[in-house]
This record gives C-alpha cells, sequence and structure tokens, in this order.
C-alpha cells in the first residue's frame, strides 16, 4: 500500500537561520524525514511576486525588454515584479504594469500562480485587459526595460524560443485565457 501525502510530509524542526542576506536571502531549513533523519536545505526566501499578461484593446501584449543577471543578457518579460508586504496582488499587478512600461490597465485579474521547489513564496501570473499607453515609465533605480509590443502569434514564438523569462507565469496566463 503506498504511503499517503500526510505520510511522506517532511517536519519543520525550528525556526530558519539565514545563511545570506543580499539582494535574495537565503534561509536554512531543517525537515524531519518521515523515517525521523533530519536534513538542512538552502531555501530562496524572496517575497510574492507577480508578472502581468498586459493585452491591449486591439489584443496584443505588451512585453518588456531588460538585462537579467541570472541569464546574462537582454531577455523579454512579462512586466512584474515583487509584492509588497500586504499588498494585493492585482494592485501589485497594475503598479509593475504601469512603472515598467506606463500603460493603465481596464482590469487585472490574478489567474495562477507557482511555487518555486526551493522557495518561500510564490509567484503569480495575473492578465490585464484594455491596457493602453497614459503616461511615462515610473522605474526603479536599477531597472532599465524598454517596453515592446507583441501580436499574440508573436508572443508565442518568443515563448516556444525559450529566450523568455517568467516562462511559467507568461504559460499560466494565456492557459488561461485558451490562447496557448
Amino acid at each position: 500500500m503506498s504511503p499517503t501525502d500526510a505520510e511522506r510530509a517532511w517536519t519543520r524542526v525550528g525556526p530558519d537561520r539565514t545563511a545570506y542576506a543580499g539582494f535574495v536571502r537565503v534561509v536554512q531549513r531543517t525537515l524531519r524525514l518521515p523515517d525521523g533523519r533530519e536534513a538542512v536545505w538552502d531555501m530562496l526566501d524572496t517575497p510574492a511576486s507577480v508578472a502581468v499578461l498586459p493585452l491591449t484593446p486591439d489584443g496584443d501584449v505588451v512585453c518588456v525588454r531588460q538585462f537579467r543577471p541570472g541569464p546574462g543578457r537582454v531577455v523579454l518579460s512579462l512586466p512584474g515584479g515583487l509584492v509588497d508586504d500586504g499588498e494585493d496582488v492585482a494592485a501589485a499587478a497594475e503598479r509593475e504594469l504601469r512603472e515598467e512600461t506606463g500603460y493603465a490597465a481596464g482590469s487585472v485579474e490574478v489567474v495562477g500562480s507557482t511555487m518555486p521547489n526551493n522557495g518561500t513564496h510564490p509567484r503569480y501570473a495575473a492578465v490585464a485587459r484594455d491596457c493602453v499607453l497614459t503616461h511615462d515609465q515610473d522605474l526603479d533605480e536599477l531597472e532599465d526595460c524598454e517596453p515592446v509590443v507583441l501580436s499574440l502569434t508573436e508572443l508565442r514564438t518568443e515563448l516556444r524560443s525559450g529566450r523568455m523569462a517568467a516562462t511559467e507565469q507568461t504559460y499560466l496566463a494565456l492557459d488561461h485565457l485558451g490562447l496557448l
């Protein structure tokens, strides 16, 4: 007989310990396995984040091109960023869209989330509809985003190429809209 999920669950032992605190925070978490062994896991303790798929009234998608240190190159991505403590996820999506692109949304809907295997907070996906350019960008100190408007066909091509960032959120948003 197979064990249940509850029987497979690992139990947290004590509080997390900060291993590194820089742009991201790494915590060490001690967990007890079902057989009684204990293991220490490094976890990325970053705040929740949101990526928003912004649709214009014509059905095009507003993306951003920006340098990302992980891949070490300029990548195409959905606008998005961190959800501030106590901030509504849809409000964060709308704020990040305005700041990074200058576009305002007629409506914003949070459509799903993913949970990284070694992370402590979710990554949300949102869809913004009726997005129109209303003002200049309002970028953070270390942001350098170039807004790019793509057709859905162009977005799907870029997504499938493996060159995009925020791929999980992009797929969640397109799946929610029935546009994969």
